[in-house]
């Protein structure tokens, strides 16, 4: 387990002094704490920095569909931190982490790149896929299945920083209010004719899909009932 914030770091970070913006927000460079190099910039609120400072896993706020928002939670692409630094302003945040897998979602470790350079997907470790994992090579069953088995430990265990707690702890109507919000993102993707942003608001669309059936205690089998009767 990564170790969290020390104390030290902990008793110099004062929240309260900190400078949020017009809507309550804030900064982040994120930094890979062996290499230097720059991950990723983001924004973060007051309760995301104090569920980053508890758990020690960057936590922060989304600006486009206005919530917390665990990094790694779904992707298992987790950023575990090492030190903060403020600016001299007090109103932008430095962090340095331990990241796991990528930092930016089309795959690559780092956001950044050369102007006019395109991604490079980095390597992670992944689930060979079953002889029968149908015409995409891929094995979405096996990980649709491990994802909602994930859901469901979050369901019983309900541990403090989990953005999937967070949905449980606000029920049904939340639940179902981000369910909308990205089928509708994923309209949006379409409608852009943008395959990559198709595939991360699908994504989304699918994780809280399966939270929704998780809150129902909905199992994945009756919908693999389901769709071969109709088959």
């Amino acid at each position: 387990m990564a170790e969290k914030i020390n104390q030290a770091t902990l008793a110099n970070l004062a929240i309260d002094s900190l400078q949020f913006g017009a809507h309550g927000l804030i900064p982040a460079v994120v930094q890979d704490h062996q290499t230097g190099r720059v991950l990723m910039v983001a924004y973060m609120n007051r309760e995301s920095l104090e569920k980053t400072v508890a758990t020690g896993q960057m936590h922060y706020y989304s600006r486009s569909r206005k919530a917390l928002w665990h990094k790694g939670e779904t992707s298992g692409h987790y950023q575990h931190v090492k030190a903060v630094e403020v600016d001299c302003d007090q109103d932008t945040l430095l962090f340095q982490v331990e990241q796991i897998g990528a930092a930016c979602h089309e795959g690559s470790r780092s956001c950044f790149r050369a102007p006019g350079a395109t991604a490079e997907p980095f390597a992670v470790e992944a689930t060979p896929a079953p002889a029968q994992a149908g015409n995409t090579g891929r094995a979405i069953g096996a990980i649709l299945g491990h994802l909602s088995d994930v859901i469901a430990s979050r369901q019983q265990e309900m541990p403090e920083g989990s953005y999937t707690t967070y949905l449980f702890t606000k029920g049904q109507d939340k639940i179902l209010k981000k369910v909308g919000e990205e089928a509708a993102e994923t309209i949006i993707g379409s409608k852009n004719n943008n395959a990559q942003e198709i595939v991360y608001e699908a994504s989304d669309l699918i994780y809280h899909l399966l939270v929704l059936l998780r809150y129902h205690g909905i199992e994945l089998d009756a919908i693999a009932a389901e769709l071969e009767k109709r088959r």
